[in-house]
């Protein structure tokens, strides 16, 4: 690594850490020439995820994609900013431990639909109305249905 300041190529590590996200190791360094201090980042790379459109096209996976969906479907609804960036980084996680290279448009609809039904239930309908392309009043009825069974089951 060279040092930032006097380009000399010859430094040590003072403190290594995993970072806030937990995705890079935040290693503090100082030269030994100029004796300044500076940090750097070690991040693992990343793979290039793609996903599999309806028509069969490929895009690259876009996570701010996902946080876009999540923000309109809870808009004036009561659920932070920070609630919705760790269910991106949820699904973002998903993704990546259990597909290799692709993953299919339907299923990581229906894996954002599974974790905005924990978040907001309306808010789950909202993005559920969009993705299934409802029609009329019955395709909400129906999505519904499910829902509202469980919570019967559930003890009061």
């Amino acid at each position: 690594m060279k040092c930032p300041f006097c380009r000399t190529d010859n430094d040590r590590v003072i403190d290594s850490r995993a970072s806030d996200d937990g995705f890079a190791i935040r290693r503090r360094r100082e030269c030994s020439n100029c004796r300044r201090r500076y940090t750097t980042y070690e991040r693992l790379e990343e793979i290039n995820m793609k996903v599999v459109k309806k028509d069969g096209g490929r895009v690259p996976f876009d996570r701010e994609k996902i946080k876009h969906g999540l923000e309109r479907a809870c808009w004036k609804r009561p659920v932070t900013d920070m609630q919705i960036e760790d269910v991106v980084t949820a699904i973002e996680n998903d993704i990546y431990s259990t597909f290799e290279a692709e993953v299919d448009s339907r299923q990581l609809g229906e894996l954002v639909m599974q974790h905005l039904r924990d978040l907001d239930e309306v808010a789950f309908v909202r993005f559920a109305s969009v993705y299934r392309e409802f029609k009329d009043v019955t395709d909400f009825v129906n999505e519904l249905q499910p829902m509202l069974a469980e919570k019967n089951r559930r003890p009061k």
